[in-house]
């Protein structure tokens, strides 16, 4: 499954038209987020490919759960978004 990994400055076009293009090719994708900053961007990014990819029928719904992540050394937890076609 390709990981998408969503920081609270990635702007929330470019990360709907990653996951779109993930989607397409894959039809599951997870995006990764640390803090409010990032996850409010991967919720846009979500609302936005949903836009993107329903001109070819596909209906996207997403999956929230916590993960375990470890960046520089330290453990932190992520919310992850399971995105998949309905």
């Amino acid at each position: 499954m390709e990981v998408l990994k969503v920081s609270a400055k990635s702007q929330p076009k470019s990360v709907a038209g990653a996951l779109a293009a993930v989607l397409r090719d894959k039809s599951v994708a997870e995006i990764q987020a640390v803090g409010a900053g990032a996850v409010n961007q991967a919720v846009k990014a979500i609302a936005i490919a949903r836009g993107f990819v329903a001109p070819n029928g596909i209906d996207l719904i997403a999956i929230p759960a916590f993960s375990e992540i470890e960046i520089e050394g330290e453990t932190r937890t992520a919310i992850k978004f399971i995105v998949e076609p309905r």
